[in-house]
């Protein structure tokens, strides 16, 4: 019998497979990126998106939308830092992309790494 976190992920990929092209190959390859950076999150679904979480049963840190663009977004879970500078308080949750060359794939494994530290 699988587990928890066997049907959760099969649920993943299956919402996943479930998208239109480009996106589901779009949110295929930042799924497998989100993974590389961060083995022991436990990809789920969260609120009917593809998410990504400490365990099979906490809030999930971090989400990948497919709306009208896709985005790599932080739940409130994270332990977020303000931007300082010119953005003074605001905290950075949210990207929007349409592709993933090396310097954002690097850029969200960063992302990632911060978000489970």
């Amino acid at each position: 019998m699988p587990s928890k976190d066997e049907k959760n992920l099969a649920q993943v990929l299956d919402k996943i497979d479930s998208m239109d092209e480009p996106q589901r190959s779009l949110v295929r390859q930042v799924h497998g990126l989100i993974l590389k950076a961060a083995p022991s999150l436990k990809p789920r679904i969260w609120y009917g998106m593809p998410a990504y979480a400490a365990s099979a049963s906490t809030p999930a840190l971090v989400t990948l939308r497919n709306d009208e663009r896709v985005n790599l977004a932080l739940t409130e879970k994270v332990a977020l830092q303000p931007a300082g500078g010119a953005d003074g308080s605001l905290m950075p949750a949210a990207w929007y992309f349409d592709a993933v060359d090396d310097a954002a794939a690097t850029r969200i494994g960063d992302i990632v790494r911060a978000a489970t530290r």
